[in-house]
């Protein structure tokens, strides 16, 4: 008797449990099928989370400008570096360093070193695999103090990031995302020369 009451009990906690994960819409379910802004209608997808579901949804990076609800990063200024140079001074490989500014639009700590947090830089000169670019030592002093500060609310602070390059003809995507890389918000395209 004791171990019918258990299998009833376990089959209706089944029951609520299956019942619970197919019943009304969500979000994610309303924002994978309304429309795109190009005005056609997307597939709906159910298996995985679109990147709007998340409260980032708002966020964009175009014209070297990422705004996101927690901050906005704006590049102000790209070159290269060759080994040696001022700013690559102990590298062993020419880098590609980026000029930006960090504004907090929230009361959530932010500090300049998050670029590296929501930016990934590629070269793509592999015809086998992405080839993701590390980031190389800073390549303006002038930041060595300032760095790691924190940024207060509607407060702006400049910095600088370098990444090592494999060569000096590909061109650099410099790809943003609020996940660590898992969805993108968008991508910009660094010349080299």
């Amino acid at each position: 008797m004791a171990k019918s009451v258990l299998n009833t009990c376990a089959a209706t906690a089944l029951v609520l449990a299956l019942s619970a994960c197919g019943g009304a819409s969500t979000k994610s379910d309303e924002v994978a099928t309304s429309p795109s802004s190009g005005g056609s209608q997307s597939t709906p997808s159910k298996s995985v989370a679109a990147p709007s579901d998340t409260p980032e949804d708002d966020s964009s990076f175009v014209d070297g400008v990422l705004t996101t609800p927690k901050m906005k990063i704006e590049i102000t200024k790209h070159t290269v570096i060759g080994v040696g140079k001022k700013g690559n001074e102990y590298g062993s490989k020419p880098v590609l360093a980026l000029w930006y500014k960090t504004t907090n639009l929230t009361e959530e700590k932010v500090n300049p070193t998050d670029f590296i947090l929501v930016f990934t830089a590629f070269q793509d000169n592999d015809p086998n695999a992405e080839n993701e670019l590390q980031v190389a030592g800073l390549p303006d002093d002038r930041f060595l103090d300032s760095q790691t500060e924190n940024i207060k609310k509607g407060g702006t602070v400049e910095n600088a990031v370098a990444y090592e390059l494999d060569d000096q003809t590909t061109p650099v995507v410099l790809v943003a995302s609020n996940d660590l890389g898992m969805s993108e918000i968008g991508k910009s395209t660094y010349a080299l020369k």
